[in-house]
């Protein structure tokens, strides 16, 4: 099994066009973690690196998840990949509603070129927005998270950003923006000229890259014992993902025999792939991206009420009941939501039935549009019910030992862990291309 394991890895260095990409999706990762550890300007790094082991918010732990430390570092990437991927995610939820966005969206590359040119611009705006907010949180009171020392800022510290001015802000803004930019222009280069997804590569060498740091912090605060039954459980989590990720439920297809004059086309057999996970990691990033909404908003809204509300049930590390009840019933709400806007059932029913196919049993049309929706509806809850187990888990084990640092959890793992299949099935397809054993047999 190792010696396959060898050849197969031998396999990908033998083809000189897959060698390039993995190289060049290296480099790019390369840059984009050196960029997370460059300090944005007129930043007190030296305060940021004492400030460090303060018990911040979980906001910034959870937008510090998908930036690989750029958040906690203040530096020039300090916003990551957020927020692209929510404006990634506002694309796709308005191409539901708007008409114009929604025939963008079925015109093939020329229109998936539109929706991707409004993608960035969206992607701008919105770094524009977060960067003007964050540089008022952390010249305000409010940002304790940012403080050096805990909650309290003791007379003789000072706030991370020093003196505060409207040229200094503006040039903080303009290079938390342009790092933003400069990010998502990286992660399309990966996606043009190297291997995978580009916007997940770099989320997955985010998380990845804070892994080690969190186990630290696990071991730490909970001594070897609760570390090594955390290790067992996170362990059986990735072998669990990889099951559900890989689990699909495969809808027979068949199409009529056709004669066009002297050929005979159609006549074969296929299926229609439906994923027990149809939805991915999206509906974890949707719960969590909510639920740290108030958290930032306390920042700004003058209202005690709301910030002691917010302190008490969201600004916890997900250590209290209502955050865990809340991110549980969110998550099987997006799964199915998500699920719904990814998948339309007459759609693909109207797709078959115009290239002469048919589910064996079903006739074609609003049938076969109702069994689809029907057969995704029951699969959709299993797959909804293990995100929601994968991302609950830690969180009740952290509450119960009291572990208070931000480890690795839920989301880390379904990250990584999917990433890592699909970018290793592109790995897979291109070597059986080139009529090579596949990486993952």
């Amino acid at each position: 099994m190792a010696d396959g394991g060898v050849a197969r890895l031998k396999n990908i260095v033998k083809v000189p066009d897959l060698r390039g990409k993995i190289l060049f999706t290296m480099l790019v990762i390369g840059v984009y973690r050196l960029g997370s550890h460059i300090p944005a300007p007129f930043v007190d790094y030296a305060a940021v690196k004492a400030g460090r082991n303060s018990n911040g918010g979980g906001v910034v732990q959870f937008l510090d998840l998908f930036s690989g430390g750029a958040l906690t570092n203040v530096s020039v990437f300090f916003l990551g990949i957020m927020p692209y991927i929510t404006a990634s995610i506002i694309m796709q939820l308005l191409g539901v509603v708007i008409p114009k966005l929604e025939q963008w969206q079925n015109e093939g590359p020329a229109g998936q070129k539109k929706v991707t040119q409004w993608t960035r611009y969206v992607t701008v705006a919105l770094a524009i927005v977060q960067s003007t907010g964050f540089v008022f949180a952390l010249n305000s009171g409010n940002a304790s998270q940012f403080r050096i020392s805990g909650n309290q800022l003791a007379p003789n510290q000072k706030y991370i950003l020093g003196d505060f001015t409207a040229m200094k802000a503006l040039l903080i803004v303009l290079t938390w923006t342009a790092g933003t930019a400069i990010v998502m222009w990286l992660g399309e280069l990966i996606t043009q000229r190297g291997i995978g997804n580009g916007m997940s590569i770099l989320i997955f060498a985010s998380v990845v890259s804070r892994l080690p740091f969190q186990l630290a912090d696990v071991k730490t605060q909970a001594g070897l014992l609760k570390f090594f039954v955390i290790l067992a459980i996170a362990i059986g989590m990735i072998v669990a993902i990889v099951i559900v990720e890989s689990g699909q439920r495969r809808i027979p297809v068949q199409f009529a025999k056709r004669v066009v004059g002297r050929r005979m086309y159609g006549g074969q057999n296929t299926y229609i792939p439906l994923k027990v996970n149809q939805s991915g990691v999206i509906p974890v990033i949707f719960a969590s991206s909510i639920l740290q909404f108030p958290a930032l908003l306390a920042n700004v809204v003058p209202w005690k009420g709301f910030k002691s509300f917010v302190e008490k049930n969201l600004v916890s590390n997900g250590t209290t009941w209502s955050y865990v009840i809340m991110y549980a019933g969110m998550i099987l709400f997006f799964s199915y939501f998500y699920t719904a806007i990814a998948f339309n059932p007459e759609q693909q029913a109207d797709i078959i039935r115009k290239q002469g196919g048919f589910i064996p049993g079903i006739r074609p049309g609003p049938p076969t549009s109702n069994y689809l929706a029907k057969v995704l509806n029951r699969i959709t809850f299993p797959g909804a019910l293990f995100l929601m187990i994968v991302a609950v888990i830690p969180l009740l084990v952290f509450k119960i030992w009291s572990i208070t640092q931000f480890p690795f959890g839920g989301t880390s793992l379904l990250i990584t862990v999917g990433v890592a299949l699909e970018t290793m099935r592109q790995i897979d397809s291109q070597l059986m291309m080139r009529n090579y054993e596949g990486f993952l047999r």
